[in-house]
This record gives C-alpha cells, sequence and structure tokens, in this order.
C-alpha cells in the first residue's frame, strides 16, 4: 500500500501492473480492498491503480463538510501527484458519480468512463423521497456498531445466490468503515444531482450494471444511458449492485474489452 498527501489528507492506494492507466473508484462503506480481482487481472496489460477515497480505508478523513467537488478535486490532485497522464475513470456506485463530477470538472484529464452500478448522484437518479430516506437511514446507521450497518446493508447489494467468500470479504471491508466519511459520502451523493452535465460527456462511456440491482436499478441505467451521447450499455443478467465482486470474469471481460477498443 502506498501513500501520498494530497493538500491536508494522506491518500492510501494500491498500484499494480504497467501501461495505459486505468483508475478504480470504490463506493460507499468500501475501499480499495473490493478492487483486488480488478488489480490482479487487468494488470497484465494496464497501470491499474485503486485509491481509498478520503474517509475510507487507510487513507484520512476530510472534513464532514466535503461534498462531491471536493472528492473531485482531490483525485484530480491525487492522479497529478502520482504522475497518471489522462486515464481511464473507473468507479462503481458513489464511485461512478465522483468519475462523473471528475469529469465535469477535469474533462481533459478522462480518457473514457466505466461508470458501473451508477447513479448521476441520488439527486440526479432517485426521486425525493428515496433520497430523504437514504439519507436518514444513512446518518442513523453511521452511529452504530458495524456489525449491525454490515447486517443492513448486505442484503441489499448481492442476490441471494453470492459466494459466502464474497459476503464475509465485503462485510469484513464493511465492518471497517469511517463513520466521518460515510457521512460525509452520504451527505455529498443525496446532494449530487448530474443530470446536465450526461450530455456533455464526449468521452467513450461503457455503463455496467447488474440485472437485479436493488439499489440503482435498471431504469437508472436506462436514463444514464439515454443522455449520455457516447455511452454504451451492457446488463450483467442475475447481478446485483457490487457487480465487480459478484460476477469479476462478466465485469473483467467488459473492462477489458472497452478499454482495448478504448486505448488512444
Amino acid at each position: 500500500m502506498e501513500k501520498v498527501k494530497i493538500g491536508e489528507l494522506r491518500i492510501a492506494f494500491e498500484r499494480k501492473g504497467e501501461g495505459v492507466p486505468l483508475v478504480l473508484l470504490h463506493g460507499g462503506l468500501s475501499d480499495s480492498r473490493m478492487w483486488h480481482r480488478q488489480l490482479d487481472e487487468l494488470s497484465d496489460e494496464f497501470t491499474v491503480v485503486a485509491w481509498d477515497a478520503p474517509g475510507c480505508g487507510r487513507s484520512a478523513d476530510p472534513p464532514e463538510t466535503f461534498r462531491l467537488p471536493d472528492f473531485a478535486d482531490c483525485l484530480a490532485a491525487f492522479i497529478e501527484e502520482i504522475g497518471l497522464v489522462k486515464p481511464h475513470i473507473l468507479g462503481l456506485s458513489f464511485g461512478a458519480g465522483l468519475a462523473l463530477e471528475f469529469y465535469h470538472r477535469y474533462p481533459d484529464m478522462t480518457r473514457s468512463l466505466i461508470l458501473a452500478s451508477a447513479y448521476a448522484g441520488w439527486a440526479g437518479s432517485l426521486t425525493p423521497d428515496i433520497v430523504a430516506q437514504r439519507l436518514v437511514q444513512g446518518l442513523q446507521q453511521s452511529e452504530l456498531l458495524p456489525e449491525q450497518v454490515v447486517q443492513m446493508w448486505i442484503p441489499t447489494l448481492f442476490v441471494k445466490s453470492v459466494s459466502s467468500e464474497v459476503i464475509e470479504e465485503t462485510a469484513t471491508i464493511m465492518s471497517e468503515f469511517h463513520p466521518v466519511g460515510m457521512r460525509a459520502m452520504l451527505l455529498a451523493f443525496a446532494e449530487a444531482d448530474l443530470r446536465d452535465m450526461l450530455p456533455t460527456i464526449k468521452v467513450p462511456t461503457l455503463l455496467l450494471y447488474g440485472g437485479a440491482d436493488q439499489r440503482s436499478p435498471l431504469n437508472v441505467a436506462e436514463n444514464l444511458h439515454a443522455k449520455i451521447p457516447t455511452s454504451k450499455l451492457v446488463i450483467i443478467p442475475g447481478v446485483g449492485h457490487e457487480i465487480s465482486l459478484e460476477a469479476p470474469g462478466s465485469f473483467n471481460a467488459e473492462v477489458r474489452s472497452f478499454l482495448r477498443v478504448n486505448r488512444k
């Protein structure tokens, strides 16, 4: 695990392989460990970098006033600090929203976008009542014991047939969540409405969704696909929200195929 200082924040990350850079952005209640299958399998062709976002994993907690533009500015400074030039940006869930905000603020730094289980921010993809419900529940959960939070979240992330290995791996990562980071991400995503920037995306964009995703259902996928002119939508049947964990073979194959076509 490497670490760099970005402003006042210590950011931890993993880097593996050589080639065109690919940056991996995890979702909420997670960190770079969720990407170990992608780090292992895609690093034969690409320089794969997975960060722990501010307030996650082994990175420092940001101020609780941190919002999506702050995460994006931190990401841009991080990419420059570690010497990556115009990487592909792959984000899942919150990480996909961050990828969109990053492109909005730094389009010239982005080679392509891969948006998995994505939203245009919660405010941009969900009804106000659902946003309010998720925010209130999440803020309450940030005060609970880790095992209580894990029990509440796991059933919403996967289909029932997911392996016990994946459940245990995810539970371990989630149980080490940072309350400050969780609240910052919840508030950032509840406020985020990125619908207006979707038609401005000019780089190749892959949308990857699980066909059985409870948290980011297919109507969200279809709305993003309709508004992003450069997008291709791929749905992996019978898979839930955490598609990179639940179906890594299919996920990695789709990512590799897309990256090979869009190397330049």
